[in-house]
């Protein structure tokens, strides 16, 4: 028996993640994927570093139409956040985005 249906293949895409720390402490950050449960980047129990006032580049590989959201804090304060924070614990209202091949606007993560 042959199966006749629509078949979905995933294409590997890129999306470009663009941050900018205003905050005086070090920033820890983490990318979310809300279309694959607990994948999440860098991985590995690490994270990106925000230490200084530059604009910092994330690019990561994702799967084409992949909703992908941030997480930031405060080292070592983990109620000071932005996006859905530590762990991806909490609602946002703009910090995801889709994975297209396409980049984000600068994200300003301010005190």
């Amino acid at each position: 028996m042959f199966y006749t249906g629509p078949i979905t293949v995933s294409h590997a895409e890129t999306l470009e993640w663009q941050f900018r720390s205003e905050h005086p402490k070090v920033v820890d950050v983490e990318l979310y994927s809300h279309s694959r449960r607990g994948h999440v980047w860098p991985g590995n129990n690490k994270v990106y570093v925000l230490n200084d006032y530059s604009t910092k580049t994330i690019r990561i590989s994702c799967r084409s139409g992949e909703k992908v959201c941030y997480g930031a804090w405060v080292r070592n304060r983990q109620r000071s956040y932005w996006g859905v924070g530590y762990n991806n614990r909490n609602s946002c209202r703009s910090c995801c985005y889709t994975c297209n091949g396409g980049q984000t606007k600068i994200i300003v993560l301010n005190p």
